[in-house]
């Protein structure tokens, strides 16, 4: 099957070409240029629209197998398409947990005849996300992991963490590290400081993630591991990152829209649907996730998309599940805080959130070019509307966002040159 997409404007890291052509053959971009007219069996007319690279979340969760009340591998892939995203990476937090071939295998399959958009699981580090004993990560990467994590849970005992940095790198596979000291967390909701005090609530102090943060520096520069830290959410983290980025750490960074976007001042009115893990910080806190975006010291941003069922959230604050969607709020969401402004250009918004991911999970996605797989977005950078949550495609509708003005409709994607969504 033929597709030529016509008159669009092409933005990849490295430029930005308009009134460009791509015709799409068997899946894979064929030829890119001015005036193509060759036969197509569709023709789509991308004037006025902006054509991306598939968007790769290197960070979400859908819940599958075990939670699929919350969401499952089907809906949570329609919600990544409508997104904009072609490629999303699905934490090992499941049940049973990723910490074994067999159970990678069955997402895999499950992936291959459910999934709309490109699934890659995450392995766990240790075997139950117990933090004691390293799982089997090299029979894992053969069925098909890309990265390991305990995410949601830390890794605390320090001399394990530094054992998965050396051993998961024989295996080519990211180690991104959830950063938290449980010690330091314990029994906190939200974070620690004037807005919890006044809520009446156990706060998260910021050195909680610090701590981590700093930890796994050393560790990667101890041992020349690469590491990646997941949601960065505290000033202190990012300067940290920023100081051993100069020095040659291999550190690499990711942070989510939520922490660019929000404060602590949106769990006011004990508001469920934006409590989370990093907790939302201060404005000196987002400020400095600004900046490091802006210098490159935060290299990707991630979902963290989270679903959880209505029910779950709507009990007291302290009881209820950290974690928020995010599929299809990313990308409006980044183009109207950090594109608009002037902190990112487009190229660079396209850096982070489609070419470095696929770098960092080390896959081949992320660009547009001749024959690479035709996963590609067509977005309305200019269309404002407000973001509904009742029109979500997942199924789980937990949001901070509702009611938010933005900018940036997806219109179209496509996932190895077939459409996978399409907003009529």
């Amino acid at each position: 099957m033929k597709i030529l997409i016509k008159h669009g404007t092409i933005i990849t890291r490295d430029k930005t070409e308009t009134n460009r052509d791509i015709l799409i053959e068997n899946g894979r971009i064929s030829r890119i240029g001015e005036g193509i007219n060759e036969a197509a069996d569709q023709v789509i007319d991308a004037t006025g629209l902006a054509v991306l690279p598939g968007l790769v979340d290197a960070h979400c969760h859908l819940r599958d197998p075990g939670y699929e009340y919350k969401e499952d591998i089907r809906t949570g892939s329609m919600s990544a398409a409508k997104g904009g995203f072609t490629s999303i990476a699905c934490m090992p937090n499941t049940n049973p947990v990723i910490d074994n071939e067999s159970i990678v295998r069955t997402i895999m399959d499950k992936a291959s005849r459910e999934g709309v958009v490109n699934i890659y699981p995450i392995g766990a580090i240790t075997k139950g996300l117990e933090g004691n004993e390293l799982s089997e990560m090299g029979s894992m990467k053969e069925a098909g992991i890309v990265a390991v994590s305990d995410d949601g849970r830390p890794v605390m005992q320090a001399s394990v963490m530094k054992k998965a940095l050396i051993y998961a790198n024989g295996f080519g596979l990211t180690v991104i590290s959830h950063c938290e000291d449980l010690n330091l967390a314990e029994g906190g909701s939200m974070n620690e400081g004037e807005t919890c005090t006044r809520l009446g609530l156990h706060g998260i102090p910021s050195a909680a993630e610090d701590v981590m943060v700093s930890r796994e520096i050393i560790l990667s520069e101890y041992t020349g591991m690469p590491v990646h830290i997941a949601h960065v959410s505290t000033r202190g983290s990012v300067e940290m990152i920023r100081q051993a980025k100069k020095r040659g750490v291999r550190v690499t960074a990711e942070t989510c829209p939520h922490y660019f976007t929000l404060t602590e001042k949106a769990c006011e009115g004990y508001n469920t649907n934006a409590k989370m893990n990093p907790p939302l910080r201060t404005q000196e806190d987002v400020d400095a996730v600004i900046e490091g975006l802006r210098d490159g010291t935060i290299d990707i941003i991630a979902t963290d998309h989270a679903p959880h069922h209505f029910d779950e959230k709507n009990v007291e604050f302290e009881l209820a599940p950290n974690g928020i969607v995010g599929f299809e709020t990313a990308l409006p969401l980044a183009l109207t805080y950090l594109v608009r402004p002037g902190i990112l250009t487009l190229n660079q918004l396209v850096d982070k959130m489609a070419t470095r991911p696929a770098e960092i999970l080390k896959i081949n996605k992320g660009d547009i070019r001749v024959g690479a797989d035709a996963d590609l977005v067509l977005v309305n950078l200019d269309e404002e509307y407000i973001i509904d949550p009742d029109e979500f495609l997942c199924k789980s509708k937990n949001t901070p966002f509702g009611g938010f003005r933005v900018y940036g409709r997806v219109k179209y994607t496509f996932v190895g040159g077939k459409i996978v969504y399409n907003d009529k």
